[in-house]
């Protein structure tokens, strides 16, 4: 199918770890965080690695030569894929991101609860990770921080919520055109800093974006979000001195 070829293209997405390792993974648990490094040679860098995500964003340097994110997204259909341990949702080829001139495609986004970065300690409500890859192979994450709020909520995720598969390794699409540029917060200022995968094989070299502006999320989304999937964030990592830099 459409979504698997694409999925193929970017390793180490919670759905691809889970599909074509047998070493089971999970969150928590005796597979959980801790013995990940264990439960497979491959992803030793889960333990071992001093680029590993997420960190605390703190201290953060503005620089002034960080250029904007160019985003150009296209709509259309999406594939939601319930992994067992989060939603991914999968795209179709078109959508991508220039950074620095060098073109990175949308490969799918995913969800995570709760925030998985936390800025000077606090936590948000959600993130979403939207996952791009360049022709040679580097790996770029726009993460866009989530909080509940009193309003409706957000359109986009309206659409996807109202499609979301309950049962684990099950699939829907939604032939419905979606933009994932509707996901994006107004302001575009960032903090970046260099990491890693957030799930096995916590691969790294993985450049992150994180968005200083926070969407809203509606409470009855961020509800029905949380009954499904309790608790599918990495904890905080060691920054081993990683300096986060900010654009304006």
């Amino acid at each position: 199918m459409r979504f698997s070829v694409l999925a193929a293209l970017f390793l180490g997405t919670a759905a691809m770890a889970a599909a074509q390792n047998p070493a089971n993974w999970s969150y928590e648990g005796k597979n959980g965080q801790l013995a990940w490094s264990k439960l497979d040679p491959a992803w030793a860098a889960c333990s071992k690695g001093h680029e590993q995500s997420p960190i605390d964003i703190r201290g953060a340097k503005l620089d002034k030569t960080l250029k904007p994110i160019e985003f150009h997204y296209m709509s259309g259909p999406v594939t939601l894929e319930n992994t067992g341990l989060t939603i991914v949702a999968h795209v179709d080829r078109g959508s991508y991101i220039v950074v620095d001139g060098v073109r990175y495609d949308l490969v799918s986004f995913d969800f995570r609860h709760p925030g998985e970065e936390p800025v000077k300690g606090r936590f948000d409500d959600m993130s979403i990770h939207l996952l791009h890859k360049s022709a040679d192979g580097k790996m770029v994450i726009v993460a866009v921080r989530v909080v509940e709020d009193r309003s409706m909520g957000n359109a986009i995720l309206a659409m996807l919520w109202d499609h979301l598969p309950k049962v684990a390794h099950k699939t829907e699409t939604i032939t419905d055109m979606v933009n994932p540029g509707g996901l994006l917060p107004a302001d575009r200022s960032y903090w970046t800093y260099t990491g890693s995968l957030t799930t096995p094989p916590c691969t790294e070299g993985v450049q992150w974006y994180i968005f200083e502006q926070e969407l809203g999320i509606s409470r009855t989304q961020l509800h029905t979000f949380s009954n499904m999937f309790k608790m599918d964030t990495r904890e905080p990592q060691d920054p081993h001195g990683r300096k986060i830099l900010a654009h304006e």
